[in-house]
């Protein structure tokens, strides 16, 4: 449920401190972030606790960075009970000196990991911030397993860390309904992959993989849809046969894009989790991922695997995807049961994260 459809009152259980969720980032673009924000932290979500969101003073960077590195250690500083949630940016240094009563949700520890594909806000804001984050405070709460292993390589010995998976909605509103019935040999095969366009979602090599489709003769293309990032990668795609960038798409054409596609394709060197893989698989999708173990978590046993480093086996492989009668409705299917497993696990997380939250209210 999104913050806009909450109610504006949730009932609070007696003696509760009250949750201060830092929002300094909603406002802007609505990507996987925000909706984790909007979703899995919103009075709904959390209740019976008392949430108050905190958002940004002013608008623009400037405003962000007050809110993070001022507003909220003020707010945790005059409200001696209240517990920080942070599902954005990892909590600034003053924020951080809380201790216990701070709790990150970790998204993925790429600005540790592979720093030399940072943009410069990244490399010189977020990064720092997390790193001392990871290193002192004693809980946290992740996105997926593969997060969740990655953290302890970094956090203290005693650190407390709890998934909290997102389940996913159709936020896309698309359907599968069609799907089964469509023709299985579409010329051009339509492959479409979502995300900023720069070095960390590696999108050059979906675009070799396309190239390489249609070097063996089956015609295809590559749809992408994503805002220009760094790196210089939307320059060269521009140059790329084959290759269709549409930029940043409002929902309708996005939808239009998901229900019109035969293939979603990724080829992320890494993700924390791949929300848009599983949003995918509800218009009956086949998801071609490389063969890591983020995209295994996510996808289950309904992924199509991949090397993308290797384009022309990678071609062979959805080559073979399409061959034979009834992939489409195989695919749909798949797509369906992963759907119906994640959003179990999904729940059961929910709960166990209400329970650590009142067990640190109560100091139990």
């Amino acid at each position: 449920m999104n913050m806009s459809d909450a109610p504006a009152v949730i009932t609070r259980a007696a003696g509760l401190p009250p949750l201060l969720v830092d929002a300094t980032h909603l406002g802007r673009h609505v990507t996987g972030i925000e909706r984790i924000t909007e979703e899995l932290f919103s009075p709904t979500a959390l209740a019976p606790f008392a949430v108050h969101h905190v958002r940004a003073p002013l608008p623009g960077v400037a405003g962000l960075i007050a809110g993070q590195q001022v507003r909220l250690p003020w707010r945790l500083l005059r409200q001696r009970r209240a517990i920080g949630l942070f599902p954005g940016f990892p909590p600034a240094p003053l924020a951080t000196a809380f201790g216990a009563r701070v709790v990150p949700y970790v998204h993925d520890l790429f600005p540790l990991l592979r720093a030399e594909e940072l943009s410069m806000k990244a490399r010189h804001y977020i990064a720092p911030a997390l790193r001392r984050a990871v290193s002192r405070l004693p809980r946290f709460m992740v996105n997926s397993e593969k997060t969740a292993a990655q953290l302890r390589r970094y956090c203290r010995a005693d650190a407390a860390i709890h998934l909290y998976r997102p389940a996913v909605r159709n936020v896309f509103g698309v359907s599968d309904a069609d799907r089964a019935e469509r023709e299985e040999a579409p010329r051009p095969l339509h492959l479409l992959a979502i995300g900023t366009l720069e070095p960390r979602k590696n999108l050059t090599a979906a675009a070799e993989i396309t190239t390489a489709l249609n070097a063996r003769g089956m015609a295809a293309r590559l749809d992408i849809v994503g805002r220009p990032g760094w790196g210089g990668v939307a320059e060269a795609l521009t140059r790329r046969p084959h290759v269709h960038l549409h930029g940043y798409l409002e929902t309708p054409r996005l939808r239009r894009m998901l229900q019109a596609a035969d293939v979603f394709i990724t080829t992320s060197h890494d993700e924390g989790l791949g929300l848009p893989l599983l949003e995918a698989q509800y218009a009956g999708l086949p998801v071609v991922a490389p063969d890591r173990p983020v995209f295994r978590e996510v996808l289950g046993g309904s992924g199509v695997w991949i090397d993308p480093a290797d384009a022309a086996t990678a071609a062979e492989r959805i080559a073979a995807l399409i061959a034979g009668s009834g992939w489409r409705r195989r695919h749909l299917e798949l797509a369906r049961a992963n759907i119906r497993r994640w959003n179990e696990q999904a729940r059961r997380d929910h709960a166990a994260i209400i329970d650590m939250l009142l067990s640190l209210a109560t100091g139990d």
